[in-house]
């Protein structure tokens, strides 16, 4: 049965093992696509067309607001409670700068099924109220009359985070530069300084004008009913007339006649003083399937690779510190392609536009290298059939790529779902046009970049006062609204303010919480399942082999134990690691051996490990080399990681003073959008070895160090030359090793002789382990960069004070997590997320919020859980929901590369298939003891733990809390 739709098409896409169906809603004009397959981890998606006409972010309030209850559901956060009692391998909404998405996943049916009524309900009949939008949105909040104004909101105060890293505003600039005409020159996002502009008249409107089934787009995918997807819909759609949405539809950017030039300034401290410039075209519509994937391949023939003709151009300058820009920009009707330099004096912006066209003009002119050229088609093609999504479903992301060009149509053109689903015809093409020596990419090069006069430049200029403006404009701003504001209209925004918190504060009745349809404990699998492993032994050394269907491909990993290492070495490891692969070798150039990676394998790239071992003291800390090939080219990958560990050039000053700075400006862009992790890796540094060893390699402590590196390369390089040499001494050897081999039997047979010719390439004997400190760091530190919020950190070890935490932790964290942190630090506190990180293994705990507007009140909110616990009232509805919720992590979906290496970690971290069923066992059985039990646990945290703040300084000093600051950027 159709259930209401008509079928448009069906086409079997051999490449994704799927049928996909399109279908028409016949009453509402819905659309539908429907691909079936035998991938158990089930997505749904339904999205809609929402390009706005400002910067209030009135998209992304709504993404945020629709989860806030609904008509069947009416609790005041669907969402949360989804995501403390349901199996889900995905949940989120996402924001565009055209659409919004709002995906479910999950491997178990019963639950998919409950997340998508859910999300259905929320999108359609979401219980919107002006609180909706105070929360979610933006409002004035006052504490007395006689104090200052100041916003809330959720996505007020995400935005200002967002705001704040320069990849960011870079980003933004460059996409808006080229769109001024179209929605894709606003910020969907919200800019801050807009925010305050968003009514509630509008935010209503841009709901009933964009939440209709005649403006969705719905996506089905995995081995769910075909049939009943469409009766599902169905009961939906068919509530609404059908409605004229011609006005969602996203136009064509007129072209430009000539070049624009944009400069822009970031909030940046006396330190950071270096600009970024991109140059950025205008490209094609991205429905062409010949002219998208050609171009995916010319943005890795320019810069895909270290040794890229456009990057090692750019790169080798030395005019900046490492590539800025977006590449090619693709998931949006006309795609773009955006390059140039971060970490770079402004005055050379007309220099690093130079290189960029005459590298082009070379390229056009001469021709590109066939190396290249090879190196770039095998390595889309390895991705293309690998599908490897990472920790995402892989039906999230063929949505995503669906929608790139199902959105675009017009009065005579419909949006083609399936346009770039199946890749062997244009894959083929390409091939054919290149044997025939057709030259596909420097005619590419030539009319879309070389001649085309749809290009801007964009150059962002560090502004040390600009903070301390936005600041002080947004101040201004308030004044004068209070100013304007009669008495009463000023105790109203007190009362209103207060009112909100009444709300927030208050609980859901249980009533309404029993309409969240959930799986129960019964419906739970008892037992884990185990990852195949077998344990052998190659030329000596483990090997643990996972026999499991990778699609043809083999995974092998090559482990090295980073406990040779001393203290003052180890935070060479990232720099070690990227020279095996990026500096060359004694039998060729950085260029040829990049070539020679990307055209034989999928990757051969360097990774740290670094994890508590269970019931011990030690430290499971690796550096791995890892790598995957095809069946018919392990050989000859293996090949390259023996040239790769026996003679890896690691005194080449240029190369390695390159991967310095590019490490540098890398661990600095991170401090904005991670300040979270870095974070809680510098207050778990303090409570374990390993997570002292892995602070120094990829925390504060390593952008400390490769500071000092570029300092040291170029005053006295040889002794930075002569340290690498000692760590590959020291680490690269036989006697530590572990292989990690992931494949099936038949890859394996071909894989074993490969890998054992790599371990008998090594030096047998090695060192003993190095002696190893903890460092002593600041019990209250503070971090200041030029950012308007903060990341606000508590936590220290448990084990000292007697405590360990066992399976029924996972348990409470459910509920810390999405009840008592959801609350107090997001809902209340504003900050747009908040985390409580356990490490079972290390015996330690750390709680820590993401982008918050505060500082005191956060640490005041997190000392306050101990109480929480001690006195929540946990009954049986609400304890189930945080079991179901743990046990999903637990089983945590996962593709098989990355099962083989969750195996290989457990294996070296002492956690065997008897210790996790306990760990199963422990949050199957988990009770209210559990809850008063992990209160002791906090209390210790509250009483002992050390405070580590990464954020504003003003904000910090402001803070009370007496913090030991320091400018870090």
């Amino acid at each position: 049965m159709t259930f209401g739709f008509t079928k448009i098409r069906e086409m079997e896409i051999a490449e994704l093992a799927s049928t996909a169906i399109v279908y028409r809603h016949d009453k509402t004009g819905a659309r539908v696509l429907s691909m079936i397959n035998d991938d158990e981890n089930k997505v749904f998606g339904i999205s809609f067309r929402t390009p706005p006409e400002d910067s209030t972010g009135v998209a992304h309030i709504l993404e945020h607001s629709v989860l806030c209850g609904s008509d069947k559901y009416p609790v005041r956060e669907p969402f949360v409670e989804l995501l403390k009692g349901s199996l889900q391998t995905f949940l989120n909404a996402l924001t565009f700068p055209d659409k919004t998405c709002y995906p479910v996943a999950s491997a178990n049916v019963q639950d998919f099924y409950n997340l998508v009524d859910v999300y259905l309900d929320a999108v359609f009949h979401p219980r919107l109220t002006e609180n909706t939008l105070k929360q979610e949105g933006w409002h004035y909040e006052m504490e007395s009359p006689d104090r200052d104004m100041t916003y809330k909101g959720v996505v007020f105060n995400e935005m200002k985070g967002a705001y704040s890293s320069p990849d960011s505003l870079l980003y933004d600039h460059s996409q808006q530069s080229l769109f001024p005409e179209t929605t894709y020159g606003l910020d969907s996002g919200g800019d801050p300084a807009v925010i305050p502009d968003l009514t509630f008249d509008q935010f209503m409107a841009f709901h009933r004008d964009h939440y209709h089934p005649s403006n969705s787009y719905a996506f089905f995918y995995g081995d769910d009913d075909p049939e009943k997807r469409l009766e599902i819909l169905d009961a939906v759609f068919s509530q609404y007339e059908a409605i004229d949405v011609s006005k969602t539809r996203v136009p064509l950017q007129p072209r430009f006649a000539e070049a624009k030039t944009v400069r822009k300034g970031y909030p940046a401290s006396d330190r950071l003083a270096k600009g970024m410039f991109t140059v950025n075209w205008l490209l094609a519509e991205t429905a062409d399937a010949n002219l998208n994937l050609a171009l995916h391949i010319l943005e890795h023939i320019l810069i895909g690779l270290p040794s890229s003709p456009l990057k090692k151009a750019l790169t080798d300058s030395g005019l900046g510190d490492d590539l800025a820009g977006v590449g090619l920009e693709a998931d949006m009707r006309q795609m773009f392609f955006s390059v140039g330099l971060k970490g770079m004096h402004p005055s050379n912006a007309i220099k690093v536009e130079s290189i960029i066209f005459h590298t082009i003009k070379e390229l056009v002119e001469n021709g590109i290298d066939a190396r290249d050229i090879e190196a770039a088609v095998n390595s889309v093609e390895f991705s293309l059939r690998e599908n490897n999504t990472g920790s995402y479903p892989r039906g999230l992301s063929l949505m995503f790529q669906v929608l790139s060009t199902w959105l675009y149509d017009d009065d005579e053109n419909e949006g083609d779902p399936l346009a770039l689903l199946p890749f062997e015809k244009p894959l083929a093409n390409i091939k054919a046009w290149l044997e025939n020596g057709d030259k596909i990419f420097e005619e590419l090069l030539a009319r879309l970049f070389l001649h085309n006069p749809h290009r801007t430049t964009v150059l962002l200029e560090p502004d040390q006062k600009l903070a301390r403006t936005l600041a002080k404009a947004e101040s201004d701003r308030l004044k004068e609204a209070k100013k304007a504001m009669t008495p009463d209209q000023v105790r109203a925004v007190i009362d209103e303010a207060a009112e909100l918190k009444r709300l927030q504060a208050e609980p859901d009745a249980p009533e309404a919480l029993k309409t969240i349809p959930r799986l129960s404990v019964a419906d739970l699998p008892a037992e884990n399942r185990p990852i195949p492993t077998e344990v052998c032994t190659l030329g000596g050394r483990e090997l643990l082999f996972h026999d499991l269907a990778t699609n043809g491909i083999a995974y092998l990993d090559f482990g090295f134990d980073l406990a040779v290492i001393p203290d003052e070495l180890l935070p060479y490891a990232g720099v070690f690691g990227r020279a095996l692969t990026e500096a060359g070798t004694t039998e060729r150039d950085y260029v040829d051996l990049s070539q020679r990676i990307a055209r034989i394998s999928g990757g051969i790239w360097a990774q740290p490990f670094a994890s508590a071992v269970r019931d011990s003291k030690d430290a499971a800390v690796r550096l791995f080399l890892r790598t995957k090939a095809t069946g018919d080219r392990i050989a000859p990958t293996c090949e390259i990681v023996t040239e790769i560990l026996t003679s890896a050039k690691l005194d080449n000053k240029e190369r390695i003073g390159r991967i310095v700075a590019e490490a540098r400006a890398r661990a600095e862009q991170r401090l904005v959008p991670s300040g979270h992790m870095i974070v809680a890796t510098r207050l778990r540094a303090r409570t374990h070895a390993a997570h002292a060893m892995d602070e120094a390699m990829t925390g504060l402590t390593n952008l400390l160090f490769l500071r000092d590196l570029e300092k040291r390369i170029e005053d006295d390089f040889r002794k930075v030359a002569k340290d690498l040499e000692k760590f590959r001494t020291l680490l690269l050897n036989r006697s530590t090793l572990i292989v990690n081999a992931t494949m099936d039997a038949e890859l394996f047979a071909l894989a074993e002789p490969a890998a054992a010719a790599v371990v008998e390439a090594l030096p047998a004997d090695g060192p003993a382990p190095a002696e190893r400190t903890i460092p002593t760091l600041p019990a209250r530190e503070g971090l200041a960069i030029p950012a308007q919020v903060n990341y606000v950190g508590k936590g220290c070890g448990l084990t000292e004070h007697g405590i360990a935490l066992t399976g029924a932790a996972q348990v409470v964290n459910k509920l810390i997590r999405t009840g008592y942190l959801w609350e107090k630090v997001r809902v209340q506190g504003g900050a747009y997320g908040a985390f409580c990180i356990m490490d079972r293994l290390a015996g330690a705990l750390a709680l820590v919020s993401y982008r918050d507007p505060n500082v005191a009140d956060t640490i005041k909110a997190f000392d306050g859980l101990a109480d929480y616990l001690e006195t929540v009232n946990i009954d049986a509805d609400e304890l189930e929901k945080s079991i179901i919720g743990a046990i999903g992590e637990i089983d945590t979906y996962q593709l098989p590369d990355a099962k083989g290496f969750t195996a290989m970690a457990r294996h070296l971290t002492n956690q065997d298939d008897d210790y996790l069923q306990t760990v199963r066992e422990q949050a199957l059985s988990a009770s209210e003891k559990d809850f008063r039990e992990l209160a002791q646990a906090v209390r210790v945290v509250a009483q002992n733990g050390d405070i580590c703040v990464l954020g504003d300084s003003l904000a910090m000093e402001n803070s009370g809390l007496d913090l030991d600051i320091k400018q870090v950027l």
